[in-house]
């Protein structure tokens, strides 16, 4: 972390080839008004990521990993190899737009209590997404977060407020993170206790204990295709990893009767599922099977 460029650029790709070349092209195309770096972290692709981003883009330094250790640990993966002031972790399934790192990167130098900011994402056609985040409660896993968006804008900011400057929220999502290097080094990296799934929160969350803000910048904008790195690849076990990670944040930070009550409204949830799902009963079998199997760390994305 020498700071001898502006900003650090991490890409975490697995067998997502032409994402990967898409986004990188887009920060070509985008002229970036900042000195910067490209790191591509690939975990164990075997479609061809490694050799043709270093093909097509030579200037980018590829870390090529032996196997899928996850999203959060890939990040720490390029974060260690980083040289910016400040990094940005940016999801393969996204498109940079002109101007959008570098308002990110001015906000961070204009105010030095903000730790991590995220810019306001699209869908492909400009319509917004939801990109901010609540740490998770009891409430937030009873009641749906569409909901208490709509009912509780100023708790639970959300997309369909039009800020008209930015602020201060809880935690903004993985696909387009700025933070700074002397927050990393005071903090530490992302917890690899995660491999997919609310890393980026419980980062966020650690980072608002040590002290420092985290901001929204509703007027800074990057495309993100979302879900279209994982979720439709391996969507049972993508599923599987959205509740251990819950499990996983609830223990750390909620205390096990929280956690206690977590499990019970899951199971609650998955046994009306195996029931009364229609045809969505095969996959909460599935979950119900690797709950009864005591939620094994080895039932994640990495397994393909």
């Amino acid at each position: 972390m020498s700071g001898s460029v502006d900003l650090s650029i991490v890409i975490v790709a697995w067998n997502v080839r032409d994402l990967v070349l898409d986004c990188l092209a887009s920060i070509e195309d985008a002229k970036l008004g900042i000195s910067y770096e490209v790191i591509v972290v690939d975990n164990g692709s075997v479609d061809g990521t490694v050799e043709a981003t270093q093909r097509q883009f030579p200037e980018t330094h590829v870390i090529a990993l032996p196997k899928n250790i996850g999203f959060g640990a890939g990040n720490n993966q390029g974060l260690l190899k980083m040289n910016g002031r400040h990094a940005v972790l940016l999801n393969s399934d996204t498109i940079v737009l002109p101007g959008g790192l570098e308002r990110c990167v001015r906000y961070l130098d204009d105010n030095p209590g903000v730790g991590v900011v995220g810019p306001q994402l699209l869908n492909p056609d400009r319509s917004k997404q939801n990109c901010i985040h609540n740490v998770p409660t009891l409430t937030s896993e009873i009641v749906s977060q569409s909901l208490l968006r709509r009912l509780f804008p100023s708790r639970y900011p959300n997309k369909y407020v039009d800020y008209s400057e930015p602020i201060d929220v809880e935690a903004v999502l993985g696909a387009c993170l700025f933070v700074r290097a002397e927050v990393i080094q005071a903090v530490g990296l992302i917890d690899e206790d995660y491999f997919f799934f609310l890393e980026e929160t419980d980062w966020c969350h650690r980072i608002r204990c040590k002290g420092w803000r985290v901001a929204h910048i509703p007027d800074s904008y990057v495309i993100h295709l979302y879900g279209e790195s994982t979720k439709k690849k391996v969507p049972l076990r993508t599923r599987i990893e959205y509740y251990r990670s819950r499990y996983t944040f609830f223990g750390k930070h909620r205390g096990p009767a929280a956690n206690a009550v977590l499990r019970a409204l899951v199971m609650t949830k998955i046994l009306l599922g195996c029931i009364f799902g229609g045809r969505r009963r095969v996959e909460y079998r599935h979950l119900l099977a690797w709950h009864r199997a005591g939620r094994p760390a080895d039932a994640g994305l990495g397994a393909d």
